[in-house]
């Protein structure tokens, strides 16, 4: 007999096979145990990444909005720039040697060397700069409000990009962000008005950011990006910091000022960042704004605890001017 004629006679033999009588007695674990063994590993297994990709999303999102008093006590004793460039270089480099360690590559082709680099420093370099000057020049709770809007900006860049379409909602959605952010900016006049513009440039940078690295994470993992671009981002700002660098009295700087660092370059930098970017790739970006506004309630209220911040109208009204329109933008 040839092996077709012994394959289809195994066949025939398997598909003769009598299946097994079901009575309504008959426990269904008796009859498939294997095939439902397997189901309940599978739910099991399904259940478990899920509650790991929730926790991790909850964490950054903690991380990330107690970031701006992490900032706020880091700069009282190290300048911005130098902090910037301690803070990238080091936390690009701890996700690199992880990726190393773990066996998850991590290798760059060479066309993409370019885009990485720019992304690495608008996006993260320059958003950084801007947000942490900013952040000592004005409130964190205002940081936390302002910093809800990169969201609209990566959406504006995708119109542009025609990685969307624009609808009425998402229009809609920007003006009302973007008055919610007026809102803010004018009860600032005179106080933090340079510190809130600084922020918005900031946020504007982070969703350029959104919208940029969706080309590479086409080809990437959300660590391996997170992990380049925070590096170039790092090493990108050590020019600017040499003489800041030089300047500071190393010795002075308090234990506080560097376990501010240390919080703001492992828990917000190397873990936050690359949780955020791999639950945005896992679930979507309109799923993951519940958490960002997680973000803006836990700033506001690490604002007021730390630093006893007032909550003024003109807060309470932008900030939820700003939620609102966040949420009609990325719901379109």
């Amino acid at each position: 007999m040839n092996t077709f004629a012994m394959g289809a006679t195994r066949n025939v033999r398997r598909v003769g096979q009598p299946q097994p009588r079901l009575s309504p007695s008959t426990p269904i674990l008796k009859v498939y145990p294997q095939r439902l063994e397997r189901r309940i590993h599978r739910c099991g297994r399904g259940q478990k990444n899920g509650f790991l990709l929730e926790t991790s999303l909850l964490s950054a999102a903690v991380f990330l909005g107690t970031n701006p008093v992490a900032v706020k006590y880091a700069v009282e004793g190290i300048p911005p720039l130098p902090f910037v460039a301690l803070r990238f270089t080091l936390a690009g480099l701890l996700v690199l040697v992880f990726l190393r360690l773990w066996g998850q590559g991590g290798g760059l082709k060479r066309k993409d060397l370019l885009p990485m680099a720019a992304l690495g420093l608008i996006g993260v370099g320059v958003n950084n700069v801007l947000f942490t000057f900013g952040v000592d020049l004005t409130s964190a709770s205002n940081t936390a409000l302002i910093y809800a809007t990169p969201p609209l900006w990566g959406m504006l860049l995708g119109f542009a990009l025609g990685q969307e379409r624009p609808k009425v909602r998402g229009a809609i959605g920007v003006v009302l962000a973007l008055l919610g952010v007026g809102v803010i900016v004018y009860g600032g006049l005179g106080a933090s008005l340079a510190g809130d513009l600084l922020v918005a440039g900031a946020a504007i940078c982070w969703g350029s950011y959104t919208a940029f690295s969706t080309l590479l994470l086409r080809r990437y993992s959300p660590l391996v990006v997170a992990a380049y671009t925070m590096f170039v981002a790092g090493l990108g700002v050590i020019p600017l910091a040499s003489f800041d660098f030089v300047r500071t009295d190393w010795g002075t700087v308090g234990l506080d000022v560097w376990a501010a660092l240390a919080y703001s370059t492992l828990f917000v930098a190397a873990f936050g960042f690359a949780a955020w970017q791999g639950g945005i790739s896992r679930i979507g970006a309109n799923r993951v704004l519940v958490y960002q506004y997680l973000i803006v309630l836990t700033g506001v209220a690490s604002g007021v605890v730390f630093f006893g911040e007032n909550l003024g109208a003109n807060k309470l009204l932008g900030g939820a001017i700003i939620l609102v329109g966040v949420y009609l933008a990325r719901r379109q």
